[in-house]
């Protein structure tokens, strides 16, 4: 399913210390630049689109009642603070890597341009999508989906902190099952908390499948990235 170029999505928590929950944590990052730098060494073309929720989430903010176009603002800078400690986490482990920013901020990131993006993976180096589309309202979901399309990425693999999609909230159903795999409508129809419509719209339009899977499981970006059976596929549903 998976091939060369995949745009791996990384949560604010994959930044986070586990027990806190929030801020930046060097190991946690050291682990989770190691295993994108493993797969880079083997020829795996990675872009990665970083959310910011560990330092601040927009939505939720807004929710609370501030204004919610500067709440998304913030935390699209949110995000170039983490793309920037990936970036120091992956040279550190011998990975090149380029960020790429939604706002134009040329002091400590290139501008977000998608031919110089594809270059740069053709020459083996990470790029880091930071700042969303760099307009609010729009997810990190929907960023990785839409950089996914742009560059002509093989799949879009969300990382999480549960095995994959439930029939229902595990937390609160006890007897939900895990689905091995799903299709866009389902997804879409059920909402079973895959990514938001506009993004599995997205990745439906453009037959962009998407993995959901337990970046906590040491191994598993890696394995992802290479394309093995982690967590769930969400694809268009035809088997041979």
């Amino acid at each position: 399913m998976t091939g060369r170029r995949v745009v791996l999505k990384l949560s604010g928590e994959a930044f986070a210390n586990a027990e806190l929950g929030y801020g930046i944590d060097p190991d946690t990052v050291a682990a989770t630049a190691g295993e994108i730098a493993e797969v880079v060494a083997e020829g795996y073309e990675v872009a990665v689109v970083v959310g910011g929720g560990n330092i601040f989430r927009g939505l939720s903010d807004a929710a609370s009642g501030m204004d919610r176009a500067n709440a998304d603002y913030m935390g699209m800078l949110a995000t170039v603070i983490n793309a920037l400690a990936l970036r120091d986490g992956l040279e550190r482990a011998g990975a090149e890597c380029r960020v790429q920013t939604a706002l134009t901020i040329q002091e400590v990131a290139e501008p977000y341009i998608r031919l110089r993006a594809i270059r740069h993976l053709e020459k083996g180096r990470v790029v880091i999508f930071a700042a969303g589309t760099g307009n609010p309202f729009f997810t990190t979901d929907t960023t990785a989906a839409l950089r996914a399309a742009e560059i002509g990425a093989d799949a879009v693999l969300k990382a999480t902190k549960v095995e994959g999609i439930y029939t229902a909230d595990p937390n609160t159903h006890p007897d939900a099952e895990l689905l091995a795999e799903l299709d866009y409508m389902h997804a879409i129809a059920e909402q079973l908390g895959v990514m938001d419509t506009t993004a599995i719209t997205m990745c439906m339009e453009n037959d962009l499948p998407i993995r959901v899977f337990n970046m906590t499981v040491p191994g598993n970006i890696a394995r992802a990235v290479r394309g093995e059976p982690v967590g769930t596929l969400v694809d268009a549903g035809r088997r041979a």
